[in-house]
């Protein structure tokens, strides 16, 4: 079950690496790790629902608590501490397009606000429940995650819009195809939030961002359901996608999403290039986008980023070995990390990293093969659940100085 106060599910625990603690205590001072309010603690404040009865609503406070915030640092410090403020009135988890429409007509009826809720990784605010006299319903997506239709033909596949990341890739997988679409949460986040957020994945430069892989689908709204059908590129009238791609739940509740699909690439790798400085760096990215060679990923970090990196990394020895290579080259306290990749036919990759290799060196980029790239897509997503564990310790640092 994912946490109810963090990122992450329960099951899995990872401690950050020494070097890390040493590296946040260098540039913060030392913590202060304040004990967390219990799931029952934060429930007991939750007030009673102000929703009428409903088969598909469930107003249980544990339920409504774990379906109200997101995974901001401002939602987690309400968590942490127990003071969670305002939390949805109920909580449905509709099963067809069909219980959609029939909370709709439920919220009209009785004047409800709806939240619409995939998989509630958002760090900008949209699940917060507003304060007010208006009851609030939220509208979890998670169990419309079915694989619907795989077109083969035109290499289209039609999802229930809850469905998240690792599942619709699995599903697609078993039938030899791809979306190829991988934000930060993709663990945790679904395609119909991708869609609605308008998402763009690490891999965006091959697979395109989710504006490129949105071909149609089917909204719920509160005046009907609208069909948007799939059509080949056309010069003539509105594009209808356009009105749900970034519309975060305001249009209505996209119920399924139909995206383009890609069979699974023949060859991928991922290198890792350092670049002495920033201005370096910036150049040799923009050189990279505008040769337009078939790379899957161009993914540039800072200095900090950078730093941050290789001391999360752990393993002193090598870490301390690659960074008297780099000073060597040139690369030193300034230096920038570039993780490119590509996907596909094995011909096309290695034309596209040859290339793409060749104009780097042009900006004193300094390869050092795919060990690095290997273990960055090993580790990509775990990567998140390390970043926000030293968020965690940023949220004790700021509880333990009473903000």
């Amino acid at each position: 079950m994912k946490r109810w106060n963090g990122w992450g599910d329960d099951a899995v625990e990872l401690d950050l690496p020494a070097e890390a603690m040493q590296f946040l205590q260098q540039r913060l001072g030392a913590g202060v790790a304040p004990v967390d309010a219990t799931l029952e603690q934060a429930c007991a404040g939750i007030p009673a629902s102000r929703l009428p009865p409903h088969r598909l609503v469930d107003t249980t406070a544990e339920i409504r608590l774990r379906n109200s915030l997101g995974q901001s640092l401002p939602d987690w410090l309400k968590l942490r501490s127990g003071q969670v403020g305002t939390v949805t009135d109920g909580v449905a988890f509709p099963e067809s397009g069909e219980q959609v429409r029939e909370l709709l007509d439920y919220a009209r009826d009785c004047g409800v606000a709806i939240i619409p809720l995939g998989g509630g990784t958002s760090v900008v605010g949209h699940l917060t429940v507003p304060e007010g006299q208006q009851p609030v319903l939220t509208v979890n997506l998670s169990r419309l995650c079915q694989l619907i239709n795989l077109d083969r033909e035109a290499q289209l596949a039609t999802f229930g819009a809850g469905v998240l990341g690792p599942d619709l890739e699995a599903q697609l997988r078993a039938h030899g195809y791809t979306l190829g679409h991988f934000p930060q949460s993709f663990e945790y986040s679904t395609l119909g939030g991708w869609v609605v957020t308008r998402s763009s994945g690490q891999q965006s430069l091959r697979y395109g961002r989710i504006e490129q892989l949105f071909a149609g689908g089917t909204v719920e709204t509160p005046r009907g359901t609208l069909q948007i059908a799939t059509f080949p590129a056309s010069a003539a009238g509105t594009d209808l996608r356009e009105m749900v791609l970034g519309s975060e739940g305001r249009l209505g509740i996209l119920t399924e999403a139909t995206v383009r699909v890609s069979p699974l690439p023949q060859r991928e790798e991922f290198h890792a290039v350092f670049f002495p400085t920033w201005e370096q760096a910036h150049d040799a990215v923009r050189a990279l986008a505008q040769a337009k060679l078939p790379l899957s990923m161009l993914r540039l970090a800072n200095p900090i980023e950078t730093l941050t990196t290789l001391t999360m990394a752990g393993h002193v020895r090598l870490i301390g070995l690659l960074e008297t290579y780099l000073g060597w080259r040139g690369c030193n306290e300034q230096k920038c990390l570039l993780m490119l990749g590509a996907s596909g036919q094995s011909d096309t990759v290695a034309h596209a990293l040859r290339g793409a290799l060749r104009i780097a060196r042009g900006y004193k980029g300094v390869a050092i093969g795919q060990a690095m790239g290997n273990k960055w897509k090993a580790n990509r997503f775990r990567n998140v659940l390390a970043q926000r564990l030293v968020a965690k310790r940023l949220c004790h640092r700021y509880r333990g100085n009473g903000l």
